[in-house]
């Protein structure tokens, strides 16, 4: 960091004093992000857990439109998914809806799906607004987005002969609580041509009413 990043830095935090998103400490670096160094710490420390820092940086990132918080999330997805990427052809964002898409303007799993370093393919197409999952038991999700998910229309003949047919495809999403989206997600693709679906993550939640976390 030079002099002057420095500077502006402890400008920054002395006039405004910005807080980090996930613990509420004064950030010292504010200029570097708006989560403190102990906080990524945790989250990396999480193992995946959808828990303590991690869940508020995703949340922040998901809800509060804090899309440079792509990037380090992207990270640690791609370190900790080292083994899903090796030999995929592509990696696919499960889609929101249109409606949804343009509330919040943008797609999470899009955005981190973008720093995988893999072709980023847009081949599914949700059909309908669904519920939120969140609190859904694990049969109510499965039901929520039966048939919910297509091939996207906007997917030429082209390129899915290039990245889904007889291919090692990454799904990507946020977090997996029950896999329901997932899996619906999935089947599409294997339907598609796809010869195997990898799930992958940056959080795993507990399932509604499981006392114990997943990892």
């Amino acid at each position: 960091m030079t002099a002057c990043s420095r500077a502006a830095d402890a400008l920054v935090a002395v006039t405004l004093a910005p807080r980090c998103l996930a613990c509420t400490r004064i950030l010292d670096a504010p200029l570097a992000g708006p989560v403190c160094p102990w906080c990524w710490d945790d989250a990396r420390r999480a193992n995946g857990n959808y828990d303590g820092a991690l869940r508020h940086i995703i949340h922040a990132f998901k809800y509060e439109g804090r899309r440079s918080l792509a990037r380090p999330l992207g990270a640690i997805l791609k370190s900790s998914g080292a083994d899903q990427l090796r030999d995929a052809r592509c990696v696919v964002p499960v889609p929101l809806y249109p409606w949804r898409r343009l509330r919040r303007g943008f797609n999470q799993a899009a955005d981190l799906a973008s720093q995988l370093d893999l072709p980023v393919v847009h081949a599914l197409w949700r059909t309908r607004s669904t519920l939120a999952q969140t609190g859904l038991t694990a049969s109510a999700r499965r039901r929520n987005v039966h048939g919910a998910f297509r091939l996207s229309p906007f997917l030429s003949r082209r390129r899915r002969a290039a990245f889904i047919d007889d291919a090692i495809v990454v799904l990507v999403d946020d977090v997996m609580t029950t896999g329901a989206t997932l899996t619906a997600c999935a089947g599409v693709l294997h339907d598609a041509g796809a010869r195997e679906v990898r799930l992958l993550t940056v959080a795993r939640a507990a399932p509604p009413g499981d006392v114990q976390r997943r990892t």
